[in-house]
């Protein structure tokens, strides 16, 4: 990494309050260029608090982008962080409203030439999509990162129509321990221990809603822009990592925008901006590769950043499973089109006789974190004991290596003696070794085998064929290696299991698998190279020695007595961290998966957040405590979330929320 101490321009920053059409007030942080000239504005425009959580992350590249003649800003949304109003739903449509209205300040502002630009990573990627599609005139770019098109079936609720235990209840669980924390008395003033208490009053954990939506209806339409791509007017720079769940935007982004008007990168990145040099890497120098981008879109400046092919993406070679990994082997391709006219579906037949798949509860327990951000126990260890809970499918690697980019497919030939079930496909590479690592994984619920949009009960002792896609992925096997297919009737937590742990007979007659097979010569751009990672100067946190013992990150117990399995996650969310401001800023947080091996109705999900924000010089010392769980009967899940709020010693807010909610998809 390289640090940027001198720059085009020398800069300043400033805060400010910027008011929307109902009179509440947003709380942005402007940097600028320090010139007479107006500039392009940039935007990122999200809830994660400025003055504190995103802080350390904005000081990388907002100074960057302004040292390089750009004002650029980032702004709290409402009822957070220091913003005034009430905080609101995720995909309701105040947020992007907000946020149109938002750009269109920027552009009349005297130091704005009138022409704006967003860019963020995960919500902000997602906000700066949803602006977009609102089509406010002054919005010419976005550069989306890690972010969702579809909330719904590319987010963190449902993955093929089944419930996304770990990453919808970690989300909701996460959100409300944020949506409680207050505003800052060093920005806000006196008024901050009014403005928390009000918006407590509207906090409410978001769980409720996405379990009361488990098809995808119209809630799940609006939330995202995939209904309909033609109302995105601005160019999009859309930026995934093959270990982040929502590359697959990156994809149906350039399929559906004009090709004058988009371009895709996918690395081997997790969870993150693709400079910040977080395992897996490579990193690449991205603020460069996105001022490209701006200086086209926003300042007119012909450079060749639309000559780049449609679609780099990365593949990576084949190499030994690991929780994490400091640099993936592999190359760069330039794709002139995606679909692209290089890669052949190729069938793989299913061999052998029918088999009943009916796999342990705890089967699951080894797919690594669902939203990956770079730790050290992220992602999927050696895959052989899921393998051994799986009916699994061979196919030797022989002659040339078989290289794969895109989105697998599988056919599977179903009987199912019950009303509800569903099927989850693991693609592993197997070295000579016996060693099985995983390569990208699907799932369908199936009573969502005909449309996420409805649900279907299967016909007890009834066989159909049922098709779905996997993440897509690019990846090389090499000669000597074999392909293993993978499906397996559980996968805990990632799945919220169905009532019943019956299973399902698959039938290889009928049944394959799908691969995307790239032509490995095939390199339809010049060699694809990016400049060395840089940022500005760091903000200077400081983390205070601390004598406790961590955590594991990841930690699996088993009591045999009981038949029960438990996993054990730190998010990690940054311990104790000092800001040159004088802030103390710490968090702690602990998510627990319980499951017995014979029981679907004992799923047990649990988060336990802690957040202490406290000034010193202001005698300000506030603390949140929250927890959240989610259990299940045959009939309903039953969630249960306490929120405890103290300044002091005084507890303020105390709530709690029990609900039930039927079961339907899930």
């Amino acid at each position: 990494m390289r640090i940027r101490t001198e720059f085009p321009y020398d800069t300043g920053h400033e805060d400010v309050r910027i008011p929307l059409p109902d009179g509440t007030r947003l709380y942005a942080r402007v940097w600028r260029p320090l010139t007479d000239e107006p500039v392009p504005a940039l935007l990122e425009y999200l809830p994660h608090r400025l003055s504190d959580v995103t802080a350390p992350r904005d000081h990388q590249r907002h100074p960057w982008y302004a040292g390089h003649g750009y004002a650029s800003v980032r702004v709290d949304i409402r009822g957070h962080g220091n913003s005034e109003g009430m905080p609101g739903d995720a995909y309701d449509t105040t947020g992007p409203a907000d946020g149109v209205a938002v750009v269109n300040w920027l552009a009349r502002q005297p130091w704005c030439t009138g022409r704006v630009g967003m860019f963020g990573i995960a919500w902000g990627g997602c906000s700066a999509l949803r602006i977009a599609a609102l089509a406010p005139e002054p919005l010419k770019a976005v550069v989306t990162v890690c972010a969702a098109d579809d909330p719904y079936d590319n987010d963190m609720h449902y993955m093929g129509g089944s419930v996304l235990a770990a990453g919808m209840h970690a989300w909701s669980a996460t959100l409300l321990a944020f949506a409680a924390r207050p505003p800052d008395p060093l920005f806000v003033g006196d008024e901050w221990r009014e403005m928390w208490l009000k918006r407590l009053e509207g906090v409410v954990p978001r769980i409720h809603t996405w379990l009361d939506h488990q098809i995808r209806d119209d809630y799940w339409k609006h939330g995202g822009v995939r209904e309909d791509y033609s109302a995105i007017d601005a160019a999009v720079l859309a930026v995934g990592g093959w270990h982040d769940p929502y590359r697959d935007t990156v994809l149906r982004l350039v399929e559906h925008l004009p090709p004058d008007r988009v371009r895709g990168l996918i690395g081997p990145w997790s969870h993150q901006y693709p400079d910040r040099g977080r395992p897996p890497g490579p990193a690449i120098g991205f603020l460069q590769e996105t001022l490209r981008w701006w200086d086209h879109h926003l300042k007119g400046l012909e450079n060749d950043v639309m000559a780049e092919p449609p679609l780099r993406s990365w593949i990576s070679e084949s190499h030994p499973p690991a929780t994490t990994y400091d640099e993936l082997p592999g190359r760069w391709v330039g794709l002139a089109a995606w679909p692209s006219p290089h890669i052949t579906t190729v069938p793989y037949a299913l061999r052998g006789a029918p088999v009943i798949v009916d796999s342990p509860l705890h089967t699951g327990l080894d797919a690594g974190r669902f939203l990956p951000s770079g730790n050290d126990a992220d992602l999927p260890p050696d895959q052989r004991d899921e393998d051994a809970c799986s009916a699994c499918f061979e196919f030797p690697v022989t002659g040339d290596p078989i290289e794969i980019l895109g989105r697998p497919r599988v056919i599977l030939r179903l009987r199912l003696d019950v009303p509800h079930g569903q099927a989850i496909a693991r693609l592993c590479d197997i070295a000579p070794d016996g060693s099985s690592a995983l390569v990208t994984r699907g799932v369908l619920n199936l009573s969502a085998r005909h449309g996420r949009d409805r649900s279907d009960a299967w016909p007890p002792g009834g066989t159909e064929d049922v098709a779905f896609e996997l993440n897509a992925i690019g990846h090389t096997f090499p000669p000597g290696h074999r392909i293993r297919l993978a499906v397996s009737s559980a996968y805990w937590p990632w799945i919220w299991p169905q009532t019943t742990s019956a299973g399902f007979t698959l039938d290889p007659a009928g049944s394959r698998l799908e691969l995307p097979v790239h032509e490995r010569g095939e390199n339809t751009a010049d060699k694809i190279t990016f400049g060395e990672p840089e940022q500005s100067q760091p903000l200077g946190v400081s983390v205070p020695v601390t004598l406790d013992e961590q955590r594991p990150e990841r930690l699996v117990i088993r009591d045999v007595a009981k038949g029960e399995w438990r996993l054990e996650v730190d998010p990690r969310p940054g311990g104790t961290r000092v800001h040159p401001d004088g802030l103390e800023f710490t968090e702690d947080a602990l998510e627990t998966y319980t499951i017995q091996q014979n029981d679907p109705l004992s799923a047990h999900t649990r988060s336990d957040w802690t957040t202490r924000l406290h000034r010193p010089e202001l005698t300000w010392d506030v603390r949140i405590e929250t927890r959240s769980e989610i259990t299940c009967d045959a009939a309903d899940f039953i969630t249960s979330n306490e929120v405890v709020c103290k300044d002091g010693r005084e507890i303020v807010f105390h709530r709690t929320w029990e609900k039930r909610i039927p079961r339907m998809a899930g």
